[in-house]
């Protein structure tokens, strides 16, 4: 579950990073060597907010957490 949450969290800072990079003019001059940059980043970040993100995919969490509630 971890790696599924990872590849969509690296998906979504990858694209948030260059959309970023690409749509500043002043970002945009330097972004041959600020894409690979962030590519970098969001490869390293990415497992680790998948890691805190995973735990809440499963039905199990919803379920507990609907139970406290009550």
């Amino acid at each position: 579950m971890t790696v599924i949450a990872a590849m969509m969290v690296n998906a979504v800072l990858f694209g948030v990073g260059a959309i970023a990079i690409l749509s500043v003019p002043a970002l945009n001059e330097m972004a041959k060597f600020l894409l690979p940059a962030w590519i970098v980043i969001a490869l390293i970040a990415s497992p680790f907010i998948g890691k805190l993100i995973a735990p809440r995919m499963r039905l199990r969490y919803w379920q507990d957490r609907d139970r406290a509630h009550i």
